[in-house]
């Protein structure tokens, strides 16, 4: 096992990194729903008017349903994210499921269901110094071990309160993982940085000297959602 600022940087077995990379992409635009929900939204669309208009009323109410999932599925809200020195924000919607601090430092999970906003955001403002990606499995992203075993996309970041790590993790029904971002980017805190479709989680790892503001259990909202704080701050 590697360490990498004292986190543990996990494999997928035995193998080494692929060379295949998270699917590029681009974050939003005007309109309040993610790029990668378009190749799927208006298909659907398009289905659904077809069935009424030769008044098929079953898949009709079928295609509805199907297109109600997806624009709920990649709706993208603009987020308010807290100012301040020493904040680590949260970077997805959901539910924590793991929430404890060791010597080495904090670690924050979260889980994200299929009813959940899937676009990521920066926990903190700083500079991306590295990211990997990892092919894998796709178990269902609650399970604590599809943390090494799954797709994921891991980030480090340099930022003025020192070095973060958080990893995006593709789930039971999850397909690819989206990257907004680059190796050498400078994000701020709360900005998009990727998603990852249809269910999955979101790892962070906390430097040593912050405190919780989160536990298991609490629902919380990326870009505004406090999870971390540094003592002191």
């Amino acid at each position: 096992m590697q360490f990498a600022w004292g986190f543990p940087v996990r494999h997928v077995g035995s193998a080494t990194m692929s060379e295949i990379q998270a699917i590029p992409g681009n974050p939003r635009g005007r309109l309040p729903f993610a790029p990668e929900g378009w190749p799927f939204i208006i298909p659907t669309l398009l289905l659904l008017m077809l069935s009424v208009a030769l008044c098929w009323w079953i898949l009709s109410v079928i295609v509805g349903l199907l297109l109600a999932f997806m624009v709920n599925f990649f709706r993208d809200p603009e987020r308010l994210t807290p100012e301040g020195e020493g904040l680590f924000i949260c970077p997805a919607d959901g539910k924590v499921i793991r929430a404890d601090a060791d010597e080495s430092g904090a670690y924050v999970d979260i889980f994200m269901n299929v009813f959940d906003v899937h676009v990521n955001r920066a926990p903190m403002s700083g500079r991306i110094t590295h990211m990997k990606y990892f092919p894998g499995n796709f178990i269902n992203a609650s399970f604590e071990h599809a943390g090494e075993e799954n797709e994921r996309n891991r980030f480090e970041m340099e930022t003025e309160d020192g070095r973060i790590a958080f990893t995006q993790i593709a789930g039971l029904v999850a397909r690819r993982i989206v990257s907004y971002s680059a190796v050498g980017d400078r994000v701020k805190a709360g900005q998009r940085i990727g998603m990852i479709r249809f269910g999955s989680r979101v790892n962070c790892e906390i430097p040593a000297g912050y405190e919780l503001c989160v536990k298991p259990g609490d629902k919380v909202v990326a870009g505004k959602t406090i999870i971390a704080r540094k003592a002191g701050g």
